[in-house]
């Protein structure tokens, strides 16, 4: 089955097969929320999502493996990393965190949570396009230009006016949404507190990061990185028409936004979702 098909992901929309949608962090670059989460349910998903849970999930993790390591650990949550590593430099592939990505780890718990539920994940990039049409929780995978042309197809309007109930369907309310951003991941999982401030390095953009590889600095305990300049919100799927840094304070401020919302008392305490799951790689 072609997961990227957009004609079948339509007809699949208009089935009576209950449709689920996991938006990556970086969709603020395109969408206007929570206008989005309306679009969404009109196009025909049920149950919209973002993917923030399992970021938290997967920082969990890395807390674990830094812990208990002293050797060069390398961020693997982006597949266009990965694969760079694996195929440019193999010698450091040993150094990659055999940890789930976030989009991976999320879609575990979504199946585990609705399983009757068919699984989309909404991409700004092509590697990770890549990397959900060969994860065995994920149905369907469509990107950001993509989605925009089936709204226009289906005729979807924004809302005429604002509705106040219109949330995620989500397990609490989080801080992970700057995952996006380079730097995100050691920010959000607070890698400060198990290493130093040196022993950390932060780097975006492919050929920065190749350039790090060719000669790690010994001193260097965790590299966090990204393929695209800027982190996801520079993702190949993503707009053009704004800068980088215009893209960062966009969400930002929806982090900002966020944190003033209180968490409602059935949202908090639910790591227990994640229960006897695994996000780790052989």
């Amino acid at each position: 089955m072609n997961k990227n098909n957009l004609t079948l992901i339509g007809e699949k929309l208009n089935s009576k097969t209950p449709m689920l949608i996991m938006l990556a962090p970086a969709f603020l670059t395109d969408f206007k929320f929570p206008d989005i989460i309306h679009q969404l349910k009109k196009l025909g998903f049920d149950k919209v999502t973002e993917i923030t849970f399992g970021a938290k999930i997967v920082n969990k993790e890395y807390h674990k493996l830094l812990k208990k390591t002293n050797r060069l650990v390398i961020s693997s949550p982006c597949p266009g990393i990965v694969h760079t590593i694996s195929h440019n430099f193999p010698k450091l592939k040993k150094n990659l965190a055999k940890i789930d990505s976030p989009v991976v780890a999320m879609s575990k718990i979504c199946k585990k949570e609705y399983p009757n539920h068919e699984i989309t994940f909404l991409s700004p990039c092509e590697f990770k396009k890549i990397e959900a049409s060969k994860t065995k929780t994920i149905d369907w995978v469509i990107d950001f230009e993509q989605l925009k042309k089936l709204i226009k197809e289906k005729n979807i309007k924004k809302p005429k006016f604002k509705k106040k109930n219109l949330t995620f369907d989500k397990f609490y309310n989080d801080y992970t949404k700057i995952y996006p951003l380079s730097g995100g991941l050691s920010q959000t999982a607070q890698i400060n507190r198990i290493l130093k401030k040196k022993e950390i390095k932060v780097i975006d953009g492919i050929l920065n990061v190749m350039e790090f590889m060719k000669n790690p600095d010994p001193k260097i305990k965790f590299v966090d990185c990204l393929f695209c300049d800027g982190g996801c919100i520079g993702g190949p799927h993503t707009t053009k028409k704004i800068s980088i840094d215009k893209k960062s304070k966009i969400l930002k401020q929806y982090l900002k936004q966020s944190k003033r919302k209180s968490i409602p008392e059935n949202r908090k305490g639910l790591l227990k979702r994640a229960k006897n799951l695994k996000f780790t790689k052989q």
